[in-house]
């Protein structure tokens, strides 16, 4: 029932956003599972070789920068953070953050340190997907919460972050039709917030999140070169293109004649490391059969099949559970030189149990609705911003 709740929210975001978009969106199961393998075979007979690859990857970016109306990127702005009502625990920090991506245009998020650090450490960008439930919402929940902590007690700085229009995301609606365009937008400038705290080493940045965040972790990985590791969570399906404005609103799948999907925006990472995570009762029930021999397939045209990992969990849902994040830690700290047994029971179990999950109140920037000056409180002004040629 629980994920039947989450199909029919998805599919409303994807009504709303499809009533003013053209054909040449591909939104929601717009395919068969059938046809997203025949779709991923007609890909593959267009490269044979890691160079006539990289010539797709470059169709593939240049389409989902056209379609996102991200080819010409506007001014990065000073991002003048805010950051307030410090959490101190035994063994890592939660902070309230606030940074402009654009001028007057705020990203609102908690930052998650290690209590104690040396030198540099590894940074992780950590976009939530879509829960329409209030009470147990975006990046106020647990499952982020523990991820954050976890992986802070692991040695890295965590970002999370609202998804447009949610928590304390404003002013525009997370249906709005460029809701893919202000939201990678913003995960871009999540990368540039991390690495301007001076500790986060540039060459370790990784990136997971679950169902929209996860298609916001590939798209990242795709369009930000420093992103070093990614881990999708129950996103990634060759027929499954999203339900939502913020992931297939705009036609970042085809470009003329041109055609993707999710699956090969995925693989464009290649050879960098990469774990999708998979489940039984989703559009990625049929990740180790379908997708997954498809991306592995692709980084052996580069002799890194062992940089490609797929967690598949057959018995379980749409989420990023307890054993969904055991496999991203452990992928994590492999690639990003994490300390995975500081959170390691003498069982040789990852525990969690030490995280203090908190209210929402207690991680909002701005819990009485107290904004700074200059707040933009009209979208079409955000939108303005982001067409460099207005600015």
């Amino acid at each position: 029932m629980k994920n039947k709740i989450l199909f029919l929210f998805c599919a409303i975001c994807c009504w709303f956003s499809s009533q003013s978009q053209s054909s040449e969106l591909r939104q929601g199961n717009y395919y068969t599972v059938a046809q997203g393998k025949v779709k991923l075979a007609e890909y593959a007979s267009t490269y044979h070789d890691s160079k006539s690859w990289a010539k797709r990857v470059e169709q593939i970016k240049a389409t989902i920068r056209h379609g996102a109306k991200l080819e010409l990127l506007p001014e990065r702005c000073a991002l003048k953070p805010i950051r307030n009502n410090k959490h101190i625990y035994a063994d890592y920090t939660v902070e309230n953050v606030a940074f402009e991506s654009l001028p007057g245009f705020y990203v609102t998020g908690n930052l998650y340190l290690p209590k104690n650090f040396n030198g540099k450490i590894a940074g992780v960008v950590s976009p939530h997907g879509h829960w329409p439930n209030l009470a147990d919402y975006g990046r106020f929940r647990p499952d982020v919460q523990y991820r954050c902590a976890t992986l802070a007690k692991m040695g890295a700085a965590v970002f999370t972050y609202d998804m447009l229009g949610y928590g304390e995301s404003t002013p525009c609606l997370h249906e709005n039709p460029e809701a893919v365009r202000l939201q990678t937008w913003n995960s871009i400038r999540v990368v540039d917030f991390l690495l301007s705290l001076g500790f986060v080493d540039e060459q370790r940045l990784g990136v997971t999140g679950e169902s929209g965040g996860g298609t916001q972790a590939f798209l990242l990985a795709a369009l930000d070169d420093r992103i070093d590791v990614s881990v999708p969570v129950v996103m990634v399906a060759a027929n499954f293109f999203g339900g939502c404005a913020c992931e297939s609103g705009m036609p970042i799948h085809t470009y003329g004649s041109f055609e993707t999907n999710n699956a090969e925006i995925a693989a464009s990472f290649a050879p960098k490391p990469m774990l999708m995570i998979s489940d039984g009762d989703d559009w990625t029930s049929n990740t180790p059969e379908v997708e997954y021999p498809y991306i592995r397939n692709i980084y052996q045209l580069f002799g890194a099949a062992d940089k490609v990992e797929n967690t598949h969990l057959p018995n379980e849902v749409h989420d990023y559970g307890y054993n969904k994040r055991t496999a991203m830690y452990k992928f994590l700290s492999k690639h990003l030189s994490l300390n995975l047994k500081a959170v390691t029971d003498s069982h040789g179990l990852i525990n969690e149990r030490f995280a203090n999950l908190l209210e929402r109140k207690s991680l909002e920037v701005w819990p009485d609705k107290n904004y700074p000056n200059g707040i933009i409180t009209d979208c079409s002004e955000v939108i303005r911003k982001m067409n460099p040629s207005k600015l």
